[in-house]
């Protein structure tokens, strides 16, 4: 399993961020300005949100000309819609690692606590970007065409048709409840108040949390016999509405 990889916090960007991405672009190689370009995006919108994002702020972080940056994302959506799919690539390594070799990967090779405490590392460090790809994630028509949470998505699939998992997992609501509870824990415990020891005890906090209730639930079955005779069933076909259309 990869290392999680980790953008730096707005409180450690800006004058250091400019000058980083200044040195890389040097080279004139049009996929590095690029790159450069997405890293200053990033930034900005770790620290302002997407509706304060422009390509001059950009443009300037980046040590690039307005022009520079036009010649690669021609309007301001699209560069919103870059720098969303470069969060969730790093998403997708977090959690599985690098995609050229997704076709090498099988299922009992991701240990599922590594994967909570890597994804939950990564959003107690990026909760800004985590949050808006979330939203955006939650906004968009076609959520499969997102790398991450089609990957997501297929393995919790794989995973819940073993032996390994309980019956009757409903994929979708199991991995929306997840990630949208780990995207919005670092906005809620204020992430960003903590050292970096203390947003490593947050992270850890709530990937415990999460493999517990995973592994254990909340309710004692003994004590609620028609309940627990109720969400043991086979779920309803009638009910799985799924936005995944295809799955």
């Amino acid at each position: 399993m990869a290392a999680t990889a980790m953008i730096s916090s707005p409180a450690t960007t800006g004058a250091t961020a400019g000058a980083a991405v200044k040195d890389r672009r040097r080279s004139r190689d049009p996929g590095a300005t690029r790159e450069v370009i997405l890293d200053a995006a990033l930034t900005l919108l770790a620290k302002s949100g997407p509706d304060a994002l422009s390509l001059s702020e950009v443009a300037h972080l980046a040590g690039v000309n307005r022009g520079t940056a036009y010649q690669h994302f021609e309007t301001r959506e699209k560069l919103i819609q870059a720098t969303v799919a470069c969060v969730s690539d790093k998403l997708y390594r977090a959690a599985f690692g690098d995609p050229a070799t997704a076709a090498e990967r099988r299922l009992e090779d991701i240990d599922p606590a590594v994967q909570a405490e890597h994804i939950a590392g990564f959003a107690i460090e990026n909760p800004e970007l985590c949050r808006i790809w979330l939203l955006q994630l939650l906004d968009s028509d076609d959520p499969k065409a997102d790398p991450f949470c089609r990957e997501y998505m297929k393995w919790l699939a794989q995973w819940a048709s073993t032996d390994l998992a309980e019956p009757n997992i409903d994929v979708e609501v199991h991995a929306i409840t997840m990630l949208a509870g780990t995207f919005l824990w670092p906005v809620w415990a204020r992430a960003h108040d903590h050292d970096a020891a203390g947003r490593a005890a947050l992270a850890r906090r709530f990937a415990r949390e999460n493999l517990r209730l995973s592994m254990y639930g909340t309710m004692r079955s003994a004590c609620y016999p028609e309940i627990a005779a109720r969400v043991t069933q086979p779920i309803d076909s009638a009910d799985c509405q799924s936005r995944l259309a295809g799955e």
